[in-house]
């Protein structure tokens, strides 16, 4: 799991540094149409989502046990793992198939920007799920901080990302 989230974690970060440094001219187009009286409640979001996954994912690294989850479930271990590649796979896809169809817009590429995104969102919500399933495996502030941050982590990539921005960018009209 830790090297999942260093290689993941890099790669998404890698993503953001390399969409957002090399295309200045068009990243203001990732916005898509969110009204810019959203973008400030995004921008926050963002951050504490962000926040949020330094929360959560000590609980699964210090309070939960691989051993004993893959003996008394009630699930696997490796489960919490394919979660986690869930989120990062398709967070680090993200920007880079964005700005690709900002370029050269096609009906492919604006469906697989909305599969990487509900991909992403299914792994949050797996997260979430085992964190309520894994209760037990904390004391009640471990399992508070963790709860608080997937919750954070799930209204930015849930909600916001695979359900309001996909409804606000707009469907490409190829040249």
């Amino acid at each position: 799991m830790v090297i999942i989230n260093i290689i993941g974690g890099l790669a998404v970060l890698g993503s953001y540094a390399w969409g957002l440094l090399g295309f200045p001219e068009t990243r203001g187009g990732i916005w898509g149409g969110i009204p810019e009286s959203m973008k400030p409640f995004y921008t926050y979001s963002m951050l504490t989502a962000a926040a949020g996954y330094f929360l959560f994912t000590p609980f699964f690294l210090f309070r939960v046990d691989p051993q004993k989850l893959d003996q008394s479930g009630p699930f696997s271990f490796s489960i919490i793992n394919w979660l986690y590649l869930l989120v990062l796979i398709p967070s680090a896809l993200w920007l880079p198939l964005t700005f690709e169809l900002l370029q050269a817009p096609s009906d492919f590429l604006w469906l697989l920007v909305r599969l990487v995104l509900a991909i992403t969102a299914l792994g949050s919500l797996g997260l979430l799920y085992a964190i309520v399933r894994l209760r037990s495996h904390a004391g009640a502030v471990g399992f508070w901080l963790a709860l608080l941050g997937i919750l954070a982590f799930n209204l930015q990539t849930t909600l916001l990302d695979a359900l309001v921005w996909t409804s606000y960018f707009p469907y490409p009209n190829p040249m």
